[in-house]
């Protein structure tokens, strides 16, 4: 059953207040040498996923990312190859709206929605990303519809690229990390393959100043990797 609107209301609003108390300075930051190892092993990993998975060549494909925040990944697209025109982000806050839209070239379409109401066809995008969208989402039916719209618009042919944590936050109560078991329910009748990522934030931040190659190693161990990355499929043989 489709979440109703005043429940759709009631989160957005848990999400934009638990937004407003984060401070994270330089958290985010490329400068931040913590950071700089996450984001550099998650772009290697996608453009493996994406070669591996026949979307080597960006150019023509139409991109959409659900929860864009800020408008960096929908600009690591642009660097890899797709054209601005092709690109959409929806995005719930409205400060962060305000800044990708100022941040990326102007063809790039961005604005402010609800990722579980999509107002885009079906089979619309070639690939549809989520990264860190669904740990930030505690109402389950809201992550069910949110699921369902990304299966709605990707193409059959397409993509649905997941980043997230698996694992709860225990510094964060507005978080919750999503499990193997949990994705394959949000998107049944899909073909998944998911792989563990990223170094856990704390090893990183402890590490990553002084030893670059310590923190590549120890991100190869799964069970110190914190997210998952992969790739969703609709599964055409049913």
């Amino acid at each position: 059953m489709p979440a109703s609107a005043e429940s759709l209301k009631a989160e957005e609003s848990r999400i934009q207040a638990a937004y407003a108390k984060r401070h994270s300075g330089k958290l985010y930051s490329r400068f931040n040498p913590a950071y700089l190892v996450m984001v550099q092993e998650r772009e290697r990993r996608l453009l493996s996923l994406l070669r591996k998975h026949g979307c080597d060549s960006l150019e023509a494909k139409r991109i959409l990312e659900v929860g864009c925040g800020n408008g960096d990944l929908l600009r690591d697209f642009i660097k890899w190859g797709a054209q601005p025109k092709n690109i959409t982000g929806i995005e719930l806050l409205s400060e962060r709206v305000t800044e990708a839209i100022h941040l990326c070239p102007k063809d790039v379409d961005i604005h402010q929605a609800n990722a579980a109401v999509l107002e885009f066809p079906d089979n619309s995008f070639d690939i549809v990303i989520q990264a860190t969208v669904f740990t930030s989402v505690l109402d389950t039916t809201l992550k069910r519809q949110m699921a369902c719209e990304m299966r709605r618009v990707v193409k059959s042919d397409g993509l649905i690229l997941w980043y997230d944590y698996h694992m709860d936050n225990p510094k964060n109560p507005d978080v919750k990390g999503v499990t193997a078991r949990e994705i394959s329910g949000l998107f049944p009748r899909c073909k998944i393959h998911l792989q563990r990522i990223t170094l856990a934030p704390p090893l990183a931040r402890l590490l990553a100043p002084y030893s670059w190659l310590l923190c590549e190693v120890l991100s190869r161990v799964p069970w110190l990797c914190t997210h998952y990355i992969g790739v969703i499929r609709k599964n055409k043989s049913r």
